[in-house]
């Protein structure tokens, strides 16, 4: 395995999916239907989001989003962003099942159009409603951890924590809370929402976060290409870095080479 490369023995499983990518993609914002294309192949996802309510489903309507999406490479994700309450985001889901046939959905219940933050009692109450009808769900959750405990609990397939809010670019703001959310759950944690550079991706992975959802830090970069690459590259080295180990912080100084056994008269070893 040359270095950086996905370990095949590494792979991530969520609900009935499996992916030796880690990093899942969203697919608008982008200038053109070719740029998505392109950028979805380079950043090496298995798996796309795709806003249900925000694309063109029906062919008599023209050209779709759907059509630049090879089907036999990627997986589907749809999600129901732009929900605002629990009956919308249940349509929505369903209409994406029939449509897409898939069980697969990205849950989004949202608060309020200005900050786009998840609405916790609206979001539980939808995963338990979805989850009863037979769907996976992935859901968009804040970053409190016993909110992620009773997702769980209400069959959740994935919790997915903003690391901060949607398209905001500040990263994970709330760390500590990442890392008690891995400890209070079982299931597969994606940071979801607020990356907006390769460092940020690396830091969510070395945190022990399974995988990282993005859009707007790919599509809306000046150079879409090239931060889907470096995106790619983020993901993979964060992963080996969690599971490498890291050395442990220190306040002081500690010598590279040991100074037991140091030869006499050797220069000093700092």
């Amino acid at each position: 395995m040359l270095s950086g490369d996905s370990d095949p023995a590494d792979l991530l499983e969520i609900g009935s999916q499996r992916f030796r990518s880690r990093l899942f993609v969203g697919t608008g914002k982008y200038q053109s239907f070719e740029e998505t294309r392109r950028a979805l192949e380079i950043s090496g996802s298995e798996c796309v989001t795709v806003a249900v309510r925000r694309v063109n489903l029906d062919p008599k309507r023209g050209e779709s989003l759907l059509d630049h999406i090879d089907r036999g490479r990627y997986r589907i994700l749809p999600n129901t962003a732009g929900c605002f309450d629990v009956e919308s985001a249940l349509r929505t889901a369903r209409l994406a099942r029939d449509l897409l046939e898939t069980d697969l959905i990205k849950l989004e219940v949202l608060g309020d159009e200005r900050t786009l933050l998840p609405d916790p009692v609206g979001t539980l109450a939808a995963t338990e409603a979805l989850a009863r009808e037979g769907f996976e769900v992935w859901v968009y959750t804040s970053d409190d951890p016993q909110l992620g405990r009773r997702l769980e609990q209400a069959g959740a397939a994935c919790i997915m924590p903003a690391g901060s809010p949607i398209g905001s670019g500040l990263g994970v703001l709330n760390p500590n809370a990442l890392l008690i959310l891995r400890e209070l759950v079982r299931l597969p944690v994606v940071v979801d929402a607020g990356v907006g550079t390769a460092s940020d991706v690396a830091i969510a992975m070395e945190l022990g976060a399974e995988g990282v959802l993005l859009n707007t830090a790919i599509a809306g970069a000046k150079q879409p290409l090239l931060m889907a690459e470096a995106m790619a590259l983020a993901c993979r080295a964060g992963r080996l870095a969690f599971r490498a180990g890291r050395i442990p912080r220190r306040l002081y100084a500690n010598a590279s080479s040991p100074w037991a056994g140091r030869i006499e008269g050797a220069p000093d070893a700092r």
